[in-house]
């Protein structure tokens, strides 16, 4: 049976209307930038993907969990933005402290060498040394939006 095709339009249509502005906003910002774009159906609605064009290397996705739409935002240069991150939000850094933390990072014989490897920064005099698959997954609502999307821009930046 051949695989379904799937159209932005239809992920926007399980968007709440909350966070539509949102997320056109970035994907626009990722169609002028020549991301490379990836819808996937899965258990609990879309995945969409964004990955650059020339590295193939993804920098962020939407995912669906059950309370909501999800952020996932491949940092790999965070600790260049770290004045963001001091002015992220109690609600987004109580998401990042409550992420699992990276193995490779604390005891690299405790995981896989292919594992790619997490993110190491500080917040507000604490570090955080965590996993780059649940680090900035964050949940999307009205107050998150303004410094996700800055997230976003700045990775953005270093990554062109």
């Amino acid at each position: 049976m051949p695989k379904s095709e799937f159209q932005f339009s239809d992920f926007l249509l399980e968007v709440p209307d909350s966070s539509k502005d949102f997320v056109l906003t970035i994907h626009k910002m990722m169609e002028d930038a020549s991301y490379k774009i990836k819808l996937e159906l899965k258990a609990n609605g879309f995945l969409v993907s964004y990955s650059e064009p020339k590295t193939k290397k993804s920098i962020l996705n939407f995912v669906f969990r059950k309370n909501g739409m999800y952020i996932r935002i491949y940092g790999n240069n965070c600790n260049a933005y770290a004045d963001l991150l001091h002015r992220l939000p109690e609600n987004i850094v109580t998401q990042i402290d409550k992420s699992g933390d990276c193995s490779r990072l604390l005891d690299p014989q405790k995981c896989n060498s292919r594992c790619a490897l997490g993110y190491d920064f500080s917040i507000g005099g604490k570090r955080y040394q965590k996993c780059r698959l649940v680090c900035f997954f964050l949940f999307v609502d009205a107050e998150s939006i303004p410094y996700l999307l800055e997230l976003v821009e700045k990775e953005m930046q270093e990554r062109a």
